[in-house]
């Protein structure tokens, strides 16, 4: 892409954390996001924004970065080695919801372009997706967010939807633990041709997707009891972030700025050893019905 282009791409992304966060807000009601300009020592940067212990939302971070450097990561390169070494620029918008009611799901959407440059040659790609993590399973809610991703999708070919899920069912899986992370959603990368409409598509739906859900669960009564499994929970979310995120390791092996590359992660987690549900409780449906591979629609 040309730097027209990428501007492009700069200004979508700038409209899009807006428009996520005035959503937020107004589901929320009682607090509001705070913004964090942050330059990057190569070139660039970024701005946060982190809205935090709220009524409904208890952390929040939408998050956009323009990042240069001269030396793609090796988190990017390990596919493709021959971009090492070679300059580079990464836009991206990276948003992460971490309800305070255990009913109301944790939600994850990130759009992002990379560019680099050998020689006379650019070479450009797309990634992003969203997914989606309960902690107390709801097939309805299940349904509505894969049917959303599907028509994010569908634009591009009926064949998008089932390779974007499959991609993200094998991405978010903590081999260590042998589960998922969540119920899934779409993920996608190195996307060339209509890359900029199907970025544009997945982080237009992503409000589609999450608003009737977090509207529909904030407020549902919950206990101390359900409280902790959340949190206990959270910690799956943790290490899947810490050992497995792409995002993340970009974003620390680039030099980042890592308040930002962190605010993913939730505010309260315990971990309790060796702890298994109750046969037979939600809890245990959560692991044995909705935490599993399988089609929702």
């Amino acid at each position: 892409m040309s730097q027209k282009n990428i501007q492009q791409v700069r200004l979508y992304l700038q409209g899009l954390q807006q428009q996520i966060c005035v959503f937020l807000e107004q589901e929320e009601n009682h607090a509001s996001f705070i913004e964090d300009a942050w330059d990057h020592p190569a070139g660039g940067g970024g701005l946060s924004k982190i809205l935090a212990d709220g009524a409904v939302i208890e952390k929040a971070g939408v998050n956009f970065s323009h990042v240069k450097g001269a030396s793609l990561p090796s988190s990017a390169t390990r596919l493709r080695p021959e971009w090492i070494d070679c300059p580079f620029e990464a836009l991206g918008l990276s948003i992460v919801v971490h309800p305070l009611n255990p009913y109301a799901p944790t939600a994850h959407a990130n759009v992002r372009y990379i560019e680099v440059q050998k020689s006379d040659t650019i070479f450009g790609w797309f990634g992003g997706g969203f997914d989606l993590t309960p902690y107390y399973g709801f097939e309805e809610d299940c349904r509505h967010w894969h049917q959303t991703a599907k028509k994010a999708c569908d634009p591009f070919g009926l064949a998008i939807y089932p390779r974007y899920k499959k991609q993200c069912d094998e991405y978010f899986y903590l081999k260590h633990r042998h589960e998922p992370r969540g119920i899934g959603g779409i993920f996608f990368d190195d996307v060339q041709e209509a890359g900029f409409e199907l970025m544009q598509s997945v982080g237009d739906h992503f409000i589609k997707a999450y608003q009737p859900i977090l509207a529909k669960r904030k407020n549902m009564p919950f206990t101390e009891q359900q409280r902790a499994f959340q949190t206990y929970r959270r910690g799956r979310y943790v290490e899947f972030n810490l050992l497995y995120d792409r995002g993340t390791l970009f974003g620390l092996q680039s030099g980042g700025r890592t308040e930002s590359i962190l605010m993913s992660l939730p505010p309260i987690v315990n971990w309790k050893y060796n702890w298994t549900p109750e046969k037979g409780s939600p809890e245990d449906e959560l692991l044995k019905k909705f935490l599993v591979v399988k089609s929702w629609i």
